[in-house]
């Protein structure tokens, strides 16, 4: 028997189309879980499959070529038809789980005892959280919803909360001997790292150095280190509500200002919600300001 032509690799075609929407193999590994380097390799692979450049290399990153932007439309279908059937094929079995994209900070600080709420009204689904600094595509990715602080936009997806508002705050005893805070430790998220300049040029009020001090590549760390008195940290509102009501963390300043982003929950498109997905959402919502 004939051998019959084979097409190329299932995952080097994932590559190209993700590298093809961004633009970019970083962001296409990003996407994906797996190295720039791999997303090359797979590149390679179906470049030399179809005998023909799809992405220029240069200093600056990628280009398509005029045959890797021809097949971008045809692509980027296939695999929305791909990620659809997938979610259907999920759907199908009783009491799927849950799955809630959320960033750390959200995750940790906000996100508990709001889904303690969401689990007792549905004891027979799980829910699983998974913390991620960049919010994934819903269109793609077997998440059922995304929670997040960005800026907010005009899709009907997009569930504002609250918005996000910044205040100092540190630890009672601390704050009880401070005097100013040209004199006082300022501690710093790495990724809002630019909250003390906020906060100084909207208030009025001057800092001596608003990007000295200790830096956390967690929020909920450099919330764990003001707790414990190591100095003042920008607080993000939204998230300190349980640290601020039970006394952990005090106020350091009557001032509060806008960062002009939101917290909000991202849904998939109607046609791809869960059933429960709008009552998850109310529930979530519930007491939130």
């Amino acid at each position: 028997m004939p051998k019959r032509p084979k097409g190329p690799p299932l995952n080097a075609m994932r590559a190209f189309e993700a590298a093809a929407r961004h633009v970019s193999f970083v962001a296409a590994a990003e996407e994906l879980s797996v190295t720039p380097g791999a997303i090359s390799q797979h590149i390679k692979t179906l470049e030399g499959w179809a005998g023909t450049a799809l992405f220029r290399r240069n200093a600056q990153g990628v280009e398509l070529t005029k045959a890797g932007a021809s097949l971008v439309a045809e692509f980027s279908a296939a695999f929305d038809g791909l990620a659809e059937a997938t979610r259907a094929l999920r759907n199908l079995k009783p009491n799927a789980d849950f799955h809630i994209a959320a960033l750390p900070s959200v995750a940790q600080l906000w996100l508990p005892k709001r889904l303690s709420r969401v689990r007792a009204q549905f004891p027979h689904i799980n829910f699983s959280v998974t913390a991620m600094e960049n919010p994934p595509s819903l269109d793609r990715e077997l998440f059922d919803l995304a929670i997040f602080i960005g800026e907010p936009n005009a899709e009907p997806e997009q569930i504002c909360i609250c918005p996000d508002l910044i205040s100092p705050v540190g630890a009672p005893s601390l704050i009880e001997h401070m005097n100013h805070f040209v004199d006082t430790v300022l501690l710093h998220d790495q990724t809002w790292n630019d909250d003390w300049t906020i906060w100084s040029q909207n208030t009025g009020i001057e800092l001596q150095d608003a990007q000295t001090g200790p830096q956390f590549s967690l929020y909920s760390l450099a919330v764990e280190e003001a707790k414990a008195g190591a100095g003042i940290l920008m607080g993000h509102l939204c998230l300190l509500e349980d640290a601020l009501a039970s006394g952990a963390l005090k106020s350091a300043s009557e001032y509060t200002c806008p960062t002009g982003r939101f917290l909000f929950v991202h849904i998939p498109g109607a046609t791809r919600q869960r059933p429960e997905t709008q009552q998850v959402v109310a529930l979530l919502n519930e007491g939130s300001a």
